[in-house]
Formats: structure tokens, sequence, C-alpha cells
């Protein structure tokens, strides 16, 4: 894992700031400030402005406060208390890390394999009984990062076994915030593989259970309002989708996971685009795809192209030829950096559709053809 971050606890001081008093400015828990300086998770996107102004710094040189002053790879065989628990929560942040880099890394194989090996030694004992739970929820973090993963990878078999093992871990260990991750993730993966009636269950199991802050039931709200719409029923749809926006009106808590700093409008928008694109009302999703697109929230995640080819899907839907040829050339570039197979496989939907339609004019064809033309490209040559 990571080394402390020694610089970032001398400036926290030199501002005049107790770990519990930076906590309070910043509307987290102090356990959360502690991680920061111990190394062991960095602040998220949405956060490092406010942090940056607090300490006085530039966001260059809150980069370099962030800096550990050690760096390691986490060594997942090389303790069996508390070390373990930390390697094991390293690799989840360093995983998560490279998912929102760019437009996302490919970190499935890597978080498949690292969890396998965790699964292992718990299978086999091999970890000090004291530390169980935490080594268990630590465990069932880096499941979930998986079953993410590999849900994004399209390995939808592998992420629902992934999510089941995180699940239980959760569940064992007593992790509520994981547990509730790991529900949302298996109900965004229902509604992806078509079983919006199992999103939409999973969705009210949680929201009537309650005991959940406002931001977490936001993200649950727009679950229910996906799952209500691929059941046809529209109008009840967009009654969740409001409700999951007034949710985010009461602003950040202390009762926040720590996953939920990616629950903003701009995902929100995403969803509402993608559930009138589906539903071939593409007019209707142009306005919230561009403001997905946009990522104005501030946070930025490593999945944001999806939103920037559903929206060339609508504009071709109502034959807005020169929007979608614009948009169709600004995303050749980063396909070569985009390893999101959902997002890809949905370009190359939309290329061939975009193709099909007799009254496409030839520069847009064109677009479209070089679209194609580099997703068959080998993505290890540098040209």
């Amino acid at each position: 894992m990571a080394g402390r971050r020694k610089r970032l606890a001398q400036r926290r001081k030199t501002c005049g700031y107790t770990q519990e008093s930076f906590a309070e400015a910043l509307r987290v828990d102090r356990s959360t400030v502690q991680r920061w300086e111990r190394g062991e998770v960095e602040p998220q996107p949405h956060q490092r402005p406010r942090v940056a102004r607090l300490l006085q710094v530039e966001p260059e040189e809150l980069e370099t406060l962030l800096t550990p002053d050690t760096l390691a790879l986490p060594a997942l065989n090389s303790d069996r208390g508390d070390g373990f628990t930390l390697a094991i929560r390293g690799m989840s942040q360093s995983l998560i890390v490279l998912d929102n880099e760019m437009n996302g890394l490919p970190i499935a194989d890597a978080a498949a394999r690292s969890f396998k090996k965790v699964h292992r030694r718990l299978g086999e004992g091999d970890y000090d009984r004291k530390v169980e739970h935490d080594i268990q929820a630590a465990a069932a973090e880096l499941a979930e990062v998986a079953g993410w993963a590999l849900f994004d990878a399209e390995k939808q078999s592998a992420a629902r076994r992934f999510n089941q093992e995180a699940l239980f871990l959760a569940k064992l260990s007593g992790d509520r915030a994981i547990e509730l991750l790991v529900m949302q993730n298996m109900a965004m993966q229902a509604g992806w593989v078509g079983r919006p009636r199992e999103e939409l269950a999973i969705a009210r199991s949680v929201i009537e259970r309650g005991r959940i802050s406002p931001r977490v039931e936001a993200i649950f709200r727009v679950r229910e309002a996906k799952g209500l719409a691929g059941s046809g029923q529209e109008s009840e749809s967009v009654r969740s989708f409001g409700l999951a926006r007034s949710l985010l009106q009461d602003g950040e808590r202390s009762s926040d996971p720590a996953w939920a700093w990616w629950v903003t409008a701009d995902e929100i928008d995403g969803h509402q685009g993608f559930a009138f694109q589906e539903s071939g009302q593409w007019k209707k999703g142009i306005p919230y795809l561009q403001r997905a697109a946009r990522q104005e929230a501030g946070a930025e995640v490593g999945y944001r192209a999806i939103s920037a080819v559903r929206l060339l899907q609508c504009f071709l839907g109502v034959h807005a030829w020169r929007d979608a040829e614009d948009l169709a050339v600004s995303i050749i570039p980063i396909i070569g950096e985009t390893s999101s197979a959902r997002t890809l496989g949905l370009l190359s939907n939309a290329a061939q559709n975009g193709k099909s339609m007799h009254a496409a004019p030839d520069n847009l064809r064109d677009a479209l053809a070089h679209i194609e033309s580099v997703l068959e490209e080998d993505p290890c040559e540098i040209s």
C-alpha cells in the first residue's frame, strides 16, 4: 500500500487544524482525515478543491502533499493481521484510481486475481482471527471493485459471482456501506442485462428498509427509476428521477459512505438520458446526456465517455447530422484510451446504425467509418 503522508499532516497543523477541526470543516469524519494521512485512501475528486482551499495551497501543490512519503505496491502475502487488512484496502484504492484515470484503465483481471488470492487465504484461515471482521470488510471492498470492473468489461457471469461474494463478505463483516454499494451494482447489472424488474426489486428492497443517507437513497431512486422505465412505467420513472435530484439538494453528510462521491447530478442526468435513449425518445434524452457528458459536477469517472456515445445515438435518431458529425469526430481521439467494453460496444453499434441511415451525409458516414476503423486497431499500437 502507499506510505504515510507526513507532509499533508504537517501542512494541516501549520494551518491551525487538528484532525477533528479539519474534518469538521470538510464535513467528513475524523477517521477519513486519519486515513488520508496514513496513506490508505485519497480525497475524492470533488473534495480536493475544498481541501486545497483550507490548506491554502494550489491544486498542484495539493497533489504533492498527497504523494506518499514512500511508495510500495500492496503486498497481499506479507502479513496476517492489520497489515493484511491495509494491504487489501491499498490494493482496492490503487485499482479505483486506475479505473478513474483517463477514460478508465483496464483493471478487471488484476482485481479478480487479487481477490482470488485474498479469497484463498480467507478459506485457509491464513490470517489473525483478532482482526477477522476488518479483513472480511476489506476483502468485500476488493470483491466489489472486481465485480464492477468485470461488469464494465462485459464479463457479466463473472461479475455476478464476484458481486455475490462481495455481498456475503460485507454482511459477514457488518460493513453496511459496502453492502449498499454492492446492492447498487447488482441492481445496475440487472438493468443492463435486460432484467428491469429485478433492478426495481433490489432498489425498493433497500429504500424500504431505510436507514440510508439522502445521497445513498438518491442512487437507489435512480435504480428504481431505471427499473420503472425498463418496465414501461415512464411517468413513475420520471417521478423517481425527480426525487433522486431533490435528495441531492441536502448536500454531503457525514453519514455518506466514502464511495458516494460519484453520486452527482451528472450521474442522474446520464441515467435519465440513457432511459430516454433506450426507449427511442431521443429528443428528450439529448439535454440530459449533454450535461452528463460535460461532467459539470466535477466528479470525473472512468466510464464518462458512455454518455457521449449515447448522445451520439440520440443525435443520429433525430437526424441531427451536423451535431452527430461533430461529436463523432471528438470521440475518435479517445477510443484508444477507452477500456470500457460497455462503452466500446455501444459505440460500435452507433457507428453501424449511423452508416445504415440512407439520409446520413457523406461527412458523417466518413466519421463513423473512421470510428469503426479505430475500434478495430490494436490498442497497444502507437502511431
